[in-house]
């Protein structure tokens, strides 16, 4: 744990759909000036060079496609206590946006993903993990709403996607990382939950004995608690 460090980086892992950018924006909001987000989706590596066709055949759903070099020096900078651009990806396009953003460092960092944990030396780089266990059929609607919404797809488009890349993705790739995390969200957070939440993450500033206060009604091991 980087206590000494100006920032306490926070990682929300989970499922597309599973509401990790909605709990980053919750925690940020209960924060207020003292946190920040970054979305690991932003550090999708550029696709200029492609013709707009090929860049869709990519699989997005695959950790191979993040430029991890990039986001591991971002977010080494900060922990460092230095002001840094962060790039902005177009989903529209599939390319990365030429206006880069100033990100500065915060006491509290939320950084969701779908693979955070996934390389090993990542794991290292947070202060605590999350995982969102979101239910197969909850993840496919909400993604199915956001796709439609934000990038101009078919349902049928999404469906296709969903069932063929996603869903074995998935498997794969992110449901592994809950053995890695601190604390699994097995279902939506209450009020109530969210202000213990919000104590447990001020507490890794304050050491490692007021960490251990993790909310939920159950440990399964003597590191992973169960929300």
């Amino acid at each position: 744990m980087n206590t000494g460090s100006p920032c306490t980086i926070i990682a929300l892992v989970g499922g597309s759909g599973a509401g990790k950018t909605w709990l980053a924006a919750r925690l940020c909001q209960e924060f207020g000036n003292e946190a920040t987000s970054l979305h690991l989706d932003n550090f999708y590596r550029d696709l200029s060079h492609l013709i707009v066709s090929e860049r869709e055949k990519i699989n997005f759903d695959h950790p191979d496609t993040i430029d991890w070099p990039l986001f591991e020096s971002v977010l080494h900078k900060l922990q460092s206590g230095e002001t840094v651009f962060a790039p902005h990806y177009d989903f529209l396009s599939h390319a990365r946006s030429t206006e880069w953003q100033l990100r500065s460092p915060r006491a509290f960092i939320f950084v969701e993903g779908l693979w955070l944990l996934w390389p090993p030396q990542m794991r290292l780089l947070f202060d605590f993990r999350i995982f969102l266990d979101c239910v197969q059929s909850l993840r496919w609607q909400r993604r199915t709403a956001r796709d439609r919404k934000e990038r101009g797809r078919t349902t049928d488009s999404i469906r296709q996607q969903f069932w063929q890349v996603v869903a074995p993705m998935h498997e794969r790739f992110v449901e592994v990382q809950k053995s890695w995390a601190d604390l699994v969200i097995e279902h939506s957070i209450t009020h109530t939950e969210l202000g213990r939440l919000v104590a447990t993450i001020r507490g890794l500033r304050a050491g490692p004995d007021a960490a251990l206060e993790i909310p939920g009604p159950r440990v399964t091991t003597p590191h992973v608690a169960v929300l």
